[in-house]
């Protein structure tokens, strides 16, 4: 089996536009060589243009009467022609005609102009969309209020945010007073970009004018002020307008933003006020509150809520059933969550890619591939696309399980479906590959991706080359990511050069940390002090300690099991045990390591009774000792007290 690669992005054909060339020249002889033709009504044209489905018929069909004596083109029919080319974002074609109304002297209508100026918006030109608002004279239109919130809109759409003022400048100056649409364009346009306090100003505008803030406006506005995390100062918006008129969206603006925040139980106080207040909780705010639910794993309350919102006659979409089944996959619960989905589609829900990425996603978390696959072919079957999350997902299931054959099939089939790949799908990919020895191909891999891999694409592949004890490897791909090298490489080659004992090639490592500027975290300094403590360095291991916690970094108790460990082996029990101590004091609890650690110390150094000692304070402390413990601990004791006395005393330890 191979790995098929992505085609080049350049080697795909593109649509050519839709040649409009008219005949200007009349033919001399034309009227010995034509046969009399009936002439069109504009009526016929326009049917035959809105019947047509294929642009190319239509416009091959627009240009024949063009060029006949049949029939001349109207405001209408070049509308409708231009409304098809925007549809097809042809804006070559749209220009063309533009130009043929102005040479035939046909005026655009305010209808036609905001056609072409939408066509410009689908196709991501303000900019053209703006030049040709500023020839508007030049086609015998006038700008219009309608116009003005269009061109503003196209400009909102690309987020053109400092152009958009000077335009509501000019509608102004041209005596044109702004209608509702107008100022919540200019709502949209604050809040993209975070103005809030210019967005209050303009509801206010609103207000003196005599054009009130509608739903739209406060739903703009609330929505923008909780995505930047000011929930209560949203709240107070709310509760200054609650008694106007009902407006569901704000109120589910508001609870979304809640939600975020965790506040489950405001979450629940709001709806109640929606009710109190003449608002009836629509399917989004249902749906809000069951997705909430499932976040923070209340499953049991999210069906409850699901239950409330049916007894409401309000019917759940495929965003209730898709949160619910999001929260039964997060928590493993793959049969309620399939459950879930049977109901779904018993009731005539239609589940969309979402739907079947979580169940997908549910699966391979808990290393059932053949399930997941089984969905991916539902999928299919139901003409639901399997997208680069569907297969990236499949992929890094397969990863997990470093099922090679698996990946490679499912990578092959979205190549052949021609769905290109992102980073995060490579990375999973180069994972699986590396985890089964397979370099050389990831490493090919990496080199002929169309989209650069990230740090997790090399970290991943440093981590399986160090693993494996290819440090050198490791280093090549290191100085090949620049830049991109981030905290995790340099732990992951530092947990590499560890395991081959590279003492210089991991101060190496360290001081270009130190160069970088990129700080030393718990992780690192456990793997410099594991390093030390590993090859009986322990008073190198301690400084080492002892400079982490001056820099802010506090020991964990892995931190404290290794030096501990250190010492132990290196017959420095007494040291052990005041680090224990000092362990204990600092609010950490000593586990099975630590204890296995001190027995083992404390009985190769001769100290049986000491053992002793240590076995019944693991057991006081709750700690189990395991087989190993026992061993050592019985061992020691018969060659000092012999065989019967030390199995008396293991029982007496074992009753108590």
């Amino acid at each position: 089996m191979h790995l098929k690669t992505q085609c080049s992005s350049l080697l795909k054909l593109h649509k050519p536009s839709i040649p409009f060339v008219f005949n200007t020249t009349p033919n001399l002889n034309s009227q010995n060589n034509q046969n009399p033709k009936t002439e069109l009504r504009e009526i016929d044209v326009l049917n035959r243009l809105n019947h047509e489905p294929d642009i190319n018929l239509a416009a091959q069909f627009f240009k024949s009467i063009s060029n006949s004596k049949t029939f001349k083109h109207t405001t209408l029919t070049y509308h409708k022609m231009i409304e098809k080319l925007g549809h097809e974002c042809d804006l070559d074609g749209v220009q063309y005609l533009l130009q043929q109304m102005k040479l035939e002297g046909v005026n655009l209508s305010e209808d036609l102009f905001i056609s072409v100026i939408s066509c410009y918006r689908r196709s991501g030109s303000a900019d053209q969309a703006l030049k040709m608002f500023y020839r508007i004279q030049d086609f015998g239109c006038k700008p219009t209020v309608k116009i003005y919130n269009h061109i503003l809109d196209a400009l909102l759409n690309e987020n053109r945010f400092h152009m958009i003022n000077p335009i509501y400048s000019n509608m102004k100056r041209d005596g044109m007073e702004p209608d509702r649409c107008t100022y919540n364009i200019l709502l949209k346009a604050l809040c993209k970009n975070n103005r809030i306090d210019g967005a209050h100003k303009v509801l206010d505008e609103m207000s003196k004018r005599g054009c009130s803030p509608d739903e739209v406006s406060y739903t703009t506005v609330v929505s923008s002020m909780c995505n930047l995390g000011m929930v209560n100062e949203a709240k107070e918006v709310v509760l200054s307008v609650v008694g106007e008129f009902p407006m569901v969206s704000v109120y589910n603006a508001l609870i979304m933003g809640v939600c975020r925040d965790g506040d489950i139980n405001e979450a629940f106080r709001l709806m109640e006020m929606m009710v109190v207040n003449g608002v009836t909780p629509n399917v989004v705010t249902f749906t809000t509150m069951v997705n909430a639910l499932s976040v923070v794993g209340e499953m049991e309350l999210s069906l409850a809520m699901m239950a409330k919102m049916l007894l409401k006659n309000c019917k759940p979409n495929v965003f209730t059933f898709t949160s619910l089944i999001k929260g039964f996959c997060a928590k493993g619960r793959m049969e309620d969550a399939c459950e879930v989905y049977k109901n779904m589609t018993r009731e005539g829900v239609l589940p969309n890619t979402v739907t079947y990425n979580t169940l997908i996603h549910g699966f391979c978390s808990i290393g059932n591939m053949q399930k997941a696959v089984t969905i991916s072919l539902e999928m299919e079957r139901r003409s639901c696309p399997l997208n680069v999350t569907t297969y990236g997902t499949l992929i890094n299931g397969y990863a997990k399980s470093r099922d090679v054959l698996g990946a490679l099939e499912t990578w092959n089939k979205m190549i052949t479906q021609g769905c290109s790949p992102n980073v995060v799908v490579y990375t999973s990919m180069v994972e699986v590959l590396c985890s089964n020895s397979m370099f050389e191909e990831s490493y090919n891999l990496m080199n002929t991706i169309n989209c650069p891999p990230n740090a997790a694409t090399f970290n991943a592949f440093i981590k399986s080359l160090c693993s494996y004890g290819k440090v050198d490897s490791a280093m090549k791909l290191f100085y090949q990511m620049g830049n991109l090298a981030n905290l995790t490489t340099f732990n992951e080659l530092l947990t590499g050069f560890s395991k081959v004992n590279d003492f210089k090639a991991a101060c190496d490592v360290i001081t270009e940390m130190e160069k970088s500027g990129i700080g030393l975290n718990l992780v690192t300094y456990n793997t410099i002090i594991n390093m030390y403590c590993g090859n009986n360095m322990v008073n190198e291991g301690l400084k080492v300690m002892a400079k982490m916690v001056v820099k802010g970094v506090k020991p964990d108790l892995i931190t404290f099991n290794i030096v501990i460990n250190g010492c132990c082996k290196c017959g420095r029990v007494d040291l052990a045990g005041q680090l224990f101590e000092s362990m204990r004091r600092g609010g950490l609890r000593a586990d099975l390591v630590t204890y296995t650690s001190l027995v083992h110390g404390v009985c190769g150094s001769g100290g049986a009774e000491k053992g002793e000692e240590w076995v019944w304070r693991m057991v006081n402390d709750g700690v189990c000792p395991d087989k190993g413990i026992w061993s050592v601990l019985v061992r020691c004791l018969m060659s000092k007290i012999g065989y019967e006395s030390a199995i008396d005393l293991v029982d007496s330890i074992l009753v108590s």
